[in-house]
């Protein structure tokens, strides 16, 4: 079923509005804190706001989709983001932005990880990560407008007209996804503690979830934060955005290698490509937070994106499958409560304009998490279900 055009297509479209709404903010953090005359740490903290609820209600969106279904949940969620994204646009106060985009956050959380459960609930495993990985060309898609649009809106017009552009994204999208055929739940509807008691005892998925947690801090953060690095070397809010949309368009193009890849490397393999680009763009970064040092950053990042993070992705599809909801939401749960830490702990050093230190704690980091991640996913054996 998620094989065909039309459905493939709509959870493209959940990745491009999600994505939009994600990435629409950190292009316009100096303008931002600008308009609002307050310091960049603070506006941070807001970004972090919206990375710490996405990732914090993953697991709540995941349960309450076993039990409500997976097509009713995301409409329901997309139309609480869309009118949440509106109060976004009308804030005075960086605490009323924090609140806000919390509270923003927290709706569009269930998006993009509802997508990847409905294609783990639908797609046999040995198609499973080329269709994550098509399901990444929306990413890309989405990534690239947030970051493009958002800084020339934020240089020309007003920063606030992304946020309200964005929520009505999500209330056009909540109608389109009529179109969406409910999936069948594995195993039918079940007790909310059973798959929770399932994933404390299995140490490989609670592995998994440190892996995405660690990967949220320093490939989310690092991204988050690319905009900004690159402004503080004296560009203006378009062209850092510009330099953040490159990303978009090295995962639109790195999705479709990686999705051929996948039919013939072992994870592992992938893994350690990803960990390696990502180790690369953050030295880039440090040394040279340029345009030219972000654009090649930027390459990069989405090269590991699509390599290391779609490969850790289809392993939580695939590590507990009666419990694949919730696996896969406490996976996105983690990836962005790892981000958010990572904005709280360098907002100081982004304020001072430190970040080849930030970025080259970064790319030290990614080495051990791609030793790791590489180890475990070569010594995993899929369970007989």
């Amino acid at each position: 079923m998620a094989r065909s055009p039309s459905t493939i297509r709509l959870l493209q479209l959940v990745a491009v509005v999600s994505t939009l709404d994600r990435y629409a903010m950190p292009p316009m953090l100096v303008a931002i804190a600008l308009d609002l005359d307050v310091a960049l740490s603070s506006v941070v903290h807001a970004a972090g706001a919206y990375f710490l609820t996405y990732g914090l209600m993953q697991p709540v969106w995941g349960t309450v989709s076993d039990q409500l279904g997976r097509v009713r949940t995301l409409r329901l969620t997309l139309v609480l983001a869309g009118l949440c994204g509106f109060s976004s646009a009308f804030v005075a106060t960086p605490v009323m932005l924090g609140v806000a985009r919390g509270l923003t956050g927290a709706f569009f959380g269930a998006a993009y990880p509802s997508a990847l459960i409905y294609l783990g609930d639908t797609v046999p495993v040995r198609f499973r990560q080329r269709e994550i990985a098509r399901l990444m060309v929306g990413v890309a898609i989405g990534t690239a407008v947030a970051s493009i649009g958002a800084g020339v809106l934020a240089q020309w017009s007003s920063w606030r007209v992304a946020f309200v552009l964005t929520a009505l994204a999500a209330l056009v999208l909540a109608v389109l996804l009529r179109r969406l055929p409910e999936p069948e739940i594995e195993g039918g509807r079940r007790s909310v503690l059973t798959p929770l008691v399932a994933i404390a005892r299995s140490r490989t998925t609670l592995f998994v979830l440190l892996l995405a947690f660690t990967e949220g801090m320093i490939l989310l953060g690092g991204l988050t934060l690319l905009p900004a690095a690159v402004e503080s070397s004296g560009t203006s809010a378009s062209v850092a955005g510009a330099v953040a949309a490159v990303y978009g368009a090295s995962v639109y193009f790195c999705a479709r290698l990686v999705g051929r890849l996948s039919q013939h490397w072992h994870p592992a393999r992938l893994i350690g490509s990803g960990a390696t680009a990502a180790a690369a763009a953050c030295a880039v970064v440090a040394i040279s937070p340029t345009v030219l040092g972000g654009v090649a950053a930027a390459l990069l990042l989405g090269l590991a994106w699509t390599s290391m993070h779609s490969t850790l992705q289809t392993w939580a599809t695939e590590v507990l499958p009666n419990a694949r909801a919730n696996v896969v939401s406490l996976f996105a749960g983690a990836l962005f409560v790892g981000s958010a830490l990572g904005a709280v702990l360098v907002a100081e050093l982004a304020e001072q304009d430190r970040y080849a230190l930030i970025y080259l704690v970064g790319a030290v980091l990614c080495v051990p998490l791609g030793l790791a991640a590489g180890w475990g996913r070569w010594r995993w054996r899929r369970p007989v279900v």
